[in-house]
């Protein structure tokens, strides 16, 4: 329990900034919770106890000092599409918010189990360019999503497609409710421009009060603006999580999909403030500190919560030292709850759209997508097909196209690794890439060949095809030395591969000869019976020691190609790097 050492530690300096932090913090959680909640389907009361337990909870078991857990825009769609797949669409409200505490329980069960496994590879499988993409296609999902609200009418509509042709159907019959407009592209504007050009100003605090004083002055529920209403008000009750077997199941799918997501989130938001407080990041207790939150939400009618990059700045930003900070925010809460529960009751409802909408924007990345287009087209396909997945396919089955692309990645630079010939080019020691040194030296008769990967059953074939090619150029080789430094492994299926291979070569009266190959590979090709295939002599440390050795067995001497292409043997053509 991290939190009863920093108890342990605490500094009474540190205590003016905690309380200062906090207050500032609950401005934010308050409209933030209640937004986030009715994105995920929920009443608006249910993002206000997700956020005071899931800070608490964080504060005991959380190792970061200044994290901030909560609702998260990129969660709630995906708990709705939980939701709808579980109990249909206009499912009963009460049944919604147990499903979504049962919900929130597997989530926090499922991380604190990978946790205690140190499972925080997990959080791998999503690449960066699959983040990206991931992320900009649930921007524009949360961004249509909230725009019938925004301007004063809802549609019927599942996905994005059906959404916005909703939305337009609806402008194009006159739904829209001017005074929901105005007020809902009112507090957007406050919102955007300050997050814009005044950071350090609490933006959505001041688009609440705005949008709050509007009601008063203007009278917008008269206008037919829908308002918030009163909250319940008192202390959260205590409600035990249930589900149905049938239930269950799809929920522990939705929460397997959750916990892929918080944990990519949890570990780079964890990673980016550490690096900048100075602190180690903890990969294995932060899943622990951000389960226990989920746990600690869901007794209380709490959904699944994750980290907020947003609301760990505003709390940076606002001097936080410890985890006092969020106590001290889920005690305003509390607070405002047992006190004062109608203080948001004249709330407009487009006002929690803009909030909404404004924090999709923040989870899309254009400059990210732009730099792919830049670096590396592949990635940026990768990373459109993910977006793509969660527009048109959902945003439960986008993230399985999104891990599911993040894998066949890997996969596709394990089977077609990148392979070339090397050469010795004048006045660079070594011996290099002849794509990058086309006019390099050779020896007659030898080739020096890389395949940057692990021999495996993947790409067994392709290096079997390759060698295959080499070997037929004329003249014919004597030697094909591989630079074995890349090949990391060599399974059974490319030891048989390779049997048969140095058989079908020295038939041919062509070698196959091993350079720097690593002691824990030369043993598993030696259990495998390949020594007695391979001459013992043609084993070599080092590119220098094989070069050295054909040279004395033939005396060729270097010779600079003339008008011979840049590789030999039809080596084919590669993805980019």
């Amino acid at each position: 329990m991290p939190g009863v050492r920093t108890v342990a530690t605490y500094r009474r300096a540190w205590l003016p900034k905690d309380l200062v932090a906090g207050l500032v913090l609950s401005s934010l959680l308050v409209p933030q919770g209640m937004a986030y909640a009715e994105l995920a389907g929920l009443p608006p009361i249910t993002g206000l106890y997700t956020t005071v337990f899931g800070l608490l909870g964080y504060a005991v078991f959380g190792p970061s000092r200044i994290l901030v857990v909560g609702p998260d825009s990129s969660l709630g769609p995906m708990i709705a599409a939980v939701l709808v797949a579980t109990i249909g669409s206009g499912g009963d409200p009460a049944v919604a918010v147990g499903l979504a505490s049962m919900l929130g329980l597997l989530v926090g069960l499922t991380m604190t189990a990978a946790g205690i496994a140190k499972l925080g590879f997990v959080a791998d499988l999503l690449s960066k360019p699959t983040q990206i993409g991931y992320m900009n296609g649930l921007a524009v999902t949360i961004f249509v999503s909230q725009l019938p609200k925004l301007f004063g009418f809802s549609v019927d509509g599942d996905g994005l497609v059906s959404e916005a042709s909703g939305f337009l159907r609806g402008l194009a019959a006159g739904e829209a409710v001017p005074a929901a407009c105005a007020v809902g592209l009112f507090t957007l504007a406050i919102i955007v421009v300050l997050q814009r050009w005044l950071p350090k100003v609490p933006a959505v605090l001041l688009a609440v009060v705005a949008a709050i004083a509007a009601t008063w002055i203007l009278d917008l529920g008269e206008r037919g603006v829908e308002l918030v209403g009163p909250l319940p008000a008192g202390f959260p009750p205590f409600t035990v999580p249930r589900a149905s077997w049938s239930q269950l199941v799809l929920l522990l799918v939705g929460a397997v999909g959750i916990t892929i997501v918080s944990l990519a989130d949890t570990i780079s938001t964890a990673s980016s403030f550490a690096a900048r407080t100075g602190q180690e990041i903890r990969a294995d207790q932060e899943m622990i500190g951000v389960g226990a939150a989920n746990v600690a939400a869901s007794f209380f009618q709490g959904f699944p919560v994750s980290t907020s990059g947003s609301r760990t700045a505003v709390a940076a930003q606002s001097g936080a030292r410890t985890q006092v900070t969020g106590i001290v925010g889920a005690a305003v809460i509390l607070t405002m709850l047992v006190l004062t529960p109608g203080l948001l009751r004249d709330l407009p409802q487009p006002t929690l759209a803009a909030v909404v909408i404004a924090a999709s924007l923040s989870l899309a990345d254009l400059p990210g997508t732009v730099r792919l287009w830049r670096r590396r087209r592949l990635e940026f396909l990768v990373s459109i097909a993910a977006f793509l997945g969660v527009a048109l396919l959902g945003v439960l089955p986008g993230i399985g196209v999104a891990v599911g692309l993040s894998v066949l990645n890997v996969f596709r630079r394990v089977w077609w690794p990148y392979q070339t010939e090397l050469r010795r080019a004048p006045g660079v020691s070594g011996y290099h890439d002849v794509r990058s040194y086309p006019d390099a030296e050779l020896l007659p008769g030898l080739v020096l060949f890389r395949f940057d990967a692990p021999l495996i059953f993947a790409n067994a074939r392709v290096f079997r095809d390759q060698i295959r090619r080499l070997a037929r150029t004329e003249p014919r080789p004597d030697w094909i030395v591989l630079a074995a430094e890349p090949v990391t492994d060599v399974d059974t299926t490319a030891a048989d591969m390779l049997a048969v291979l140095v058989q079908e070569l020295d038939a041919q009266g062509t070698a196959l000869v091993w350079a720097e190959l690593k002691d824990p590979v030369r043993s598993k090709i030696d259990r495998y019976g390949l020594t007695a295939a391979v001459d013992e002599a043609h084993y070599f440390a080092t590119l220098d020691e094989a070069v050295v050795a054909y040279r004395a067995r033939t005396g060729a001497t270097w010779t600079t190609p003339a008008a011979e292409p840049p590789t030999r043997g039809e080596v084919p053509p590669r993805p980019a790097r």
